[in-house]
């Protein structure tokens, strides 16, 4: 028995289904201001920038251009002309000895460091290497030009102690903002040199054996440990 047909436009029917067109109208309307919200405090923001500087130095800070193989090299040369040039009797050949090592010094420095740079994928003259270069540089000069003085004053004896306190400026000034083993190895050098400018004549050649040979060949293998290259 079939049942009654429903009337769909029973006045019940289109009642309920108006109201709830309605509702759910209004349902969906959203108030035009949106809800206040609580000011970040600045210094909390400050703490966030702060530690994102740190980090990011500490990460710049983490290369040291100075190279820690080439550190070594360059002890070792210097060693080498050590033991050659406490065989020279005159002071123009002792001197000509200590300059020829200076030159070779600069080449394997400036390749070792060259290297270090590109093993790192950073270039050698931009970040850390600039700033090294440019606290380096100067105390070198200024040993150059005092070199000159010196050896047209006949004061030989004075040179090996101005030639380690003026390295050991250049790599406090150019280390200062690299990792701490470079500006202790400044300071190492500086404290050698003062020594030598307070000690005997004689002892001079042994003073320059001990800061560019065994000081280079330290700390060249203590960077080599901890920072590589």
């Amino acid at each position: 028995m079939r049942g009654r047909p429903v009337a769909l436009y029973d006045k019940k029917y289109l009642r309920m289904a108006w109201r709830c067109s309605i509702i759910g109208f209004v349902a969906v309307v959203r108030p035009i201001r949106e809800p206040h919200r609580e000011p970040v405090a600045i210094d909390a923001r400050a703490l966030d920038n702060l530690q994102y500087i740190r980090s990011a130095m500490e990460r710049a800070g983490a290369f040291t251009a100075v190279p820690g193989v080439g550190g070594t090299a360059l002890g070792s040369t210097a060693l080498a002309v050590a033991a050659l040039a406490r065989r020279l009797g005159n002071g123009n050949a002792w001197l000509a000895a200590w300059l020829g090592e200076a030159v070779v010094a600069c080449l394997i420095g400036v390749l070792a460091a060259a290297r270090k740079s590109h093993k790192a994928g950073m270039p050698l003259l931009s970040g850390p290497g600039r700033k090294f270069l440019l606290g380096f540089a100067p105390p070198l000069l200024a040993g150059a030009l005092l070199t000159v003085v010196l050896f047209r004053a006949g004061l030989l004896a004075a040179l090996p102690g101005a030639w380690l306190l003026l390295y050991g400026t250049g790599v406090l000034c150019g280390g200062a903002a690299s990792v701490k083993v470079v500006p202790m190895m400044g300071i190492s050098f500086m404290a050698l040199g003062a020594a030598a400018l307070f000690a005997p004549a004689a002892w001079g050649n042994a003073f320059l054996a001990a800061g560019f040979g065994g000081l280079h060949i330290l700390f060249g293998v203590l960077i080599k440990v901890k920072y590589g290259g």
